[in-house]
């Protein structure tokens, strides 16, 4: 699914002034690019994902899905965050399984769809327990499960491995690869880890503290799949220090 931006912008009401969250923003994106969204907390990225979702309107600009103007959630676009919100009493199939449930589909399917994405979550064995029996890993594979579930074309993530340990953050980027490797949707990724950022993306915008201004549009040229040493390597490095010095 191809993304455009066109001045798109989000002003707060704070205390009876206007507060600029997100300078006018245009960009477009490519069907089956992997972008990152990079930045300091609080510069406007989880709220420039959330407009483009059609969960928060924006104050001035369009958002373009495909050509056609979105202002509202769009069933072809799914969107993970940093907190997994598995339902306690449900199982992980049943939680995967619940978009595909409220959209009226028979057991038969849901059983069909999750038989082919279970394996690939690496939770085959784990169907029948429940979010209190999963480590914090495992249960953000489930909240990934259960988006990719709706087979979305656009792919939103709002820092999902931040609440994760080093060594979980790091096998879950190669797992989310290998599915996107596979699945190809247009991603939108958040985050504020500048490695984990240009580990996984094609591209970087990198964006101003408050009010987040765009200041770095960077083409990531990695061979896939990547590889975890690959952060050892002097390109890789080229690359952090360009986003880092566009932070700054």
């Amino acid at each position: 699914m191809r993304v455009r931006l066109e001045g798109v912008s989000v002003t707060y009401r704070q205390a009876g002034a206007k507060l600029l969250a997100l300078a006018p923003l245009t960009v477009d994106i490519p069907s089956g690019q992997f972008v990152a969204i990079l930045g300091a907390s609080g510069c406007g990225k989880s709220t420039l994902v959330r407009v483009v979702a059609g969960l928060q309107p924006a104050t001035s600009g369009s958002v373009w899905l495909d050509e056609v103007r979105n202002t509202r959630p769009h069933p072809a676009v799914g969107m993970m965050f940093q907190d997994a919100t598995l339902m306690g009493w449900r199982t992980v199939f049943d939680n995967i399984a619940l978009p595909l449930e409220l959209a009226g589909a028979s057991h038969a399917a849901r059983e069909a769809r999750l038989r082919a994405l279970l394996p690939m979550l690496g939770l085959e064995a784990w169907a029948n327990a429940y979010p209190a029996m999963l480590s914090g890993g495992m249960a953000q594979r489930a909240a990934l499960g259960r988006v990719l579930a709706q087979n979305p074309r656009l792919l939103l993530l709002d820092e999902p491995f931040g609440a994760l340990d080093a060594f979980t953050r790091e096998q879950l980027r190669l797992d989310l690869l290998a599915l996107w490797r596979d699945m190809r949707q247009t991603v939108l990724m958040v985050t504020h880890d500048i490695h984990e950022a240009v580990f996984m993306a094609d591209r970087l915008l990198v964006f101003s503290p408050r009010p987040g201004r765009l200041v770095a549009d960077i083409a990531i040229d990695l061979p896939r799949p990547r590889q975890l040493d690959m952060v050892y390597d002097a390109e890789f490095g080229v690359y952090a220090r360009a986003a880092r010095a566009a932070m700054v």
